[in-house]
């Protein structure tokens, strides 16, 4: 059975609407913290995200952050300049440029980690252990379901 329908759904009700406007204002407070070190919020996702093993190649990382491969590969340009990022060729296909964080690339994600993690802490402190878990499977849950989907029909 629908649940959306022409009575409930607005922007408020969207969890569309809602997702982005949580992700954008989450990651305008990441930009201003990060700001000091000269990192954005991308940025940092990128350099964190490697040290977890989620992109070895700038396409991996981009699909692994749904960005767009250009922009990945230019910000992977500005992190290779400041020295927190390598490219290798792989041995094995000379057609695949392999990514690795330097130990400098690795001593700044963890240091704005630490930032982030005392970000999100602030900004849920109101809230109680159970009610993060949960809110951390709720889009958990959607976001398989939103993998597994099938296409929206016209």
């Amino acid at each position: 059975m629908a649940f959306f329908d022409d009575s409930n759904f607005y922007p408020d009700s969207s969890p569309g609407y809602l997702v982005r406007v949580i992700h954008q204002m989450g990651m305008a407070q990441l930009d201003a913290l990060f700001a000091e070190d000269g990192l954005t919020a991308i940025q940092w996702s990128a350099l964190v995200s490697m040290h977890f093993g989620h992109g070895g190649t700038c396409a991996e990382l981009a699909r692994h952050l749904a960005h767009d491969k250009g922009a990945m590969t230019r910000m992977i340009d500005t992190l290779e300049e400041r020295g927190w990022v390598e490219r290798q060729r792989d041995d094995s296909d000379r057609r695949v440029v392999n990514l690795s964080l330097t130990e400098a690339g690795r001593t700044i994600a963890m240091r704005e980690r630490l930032k982030a993690i005392a970000c999100w802490n602030g900004i849920l402190a109101d809230w109680s252990a159970e009610d993060i878990a949960q809110l951390i499977a709720t889009l958990t849950r959607l976001r398989r379901a939103m993998e597994t989907a099938p296409p929206c029909a016209a």
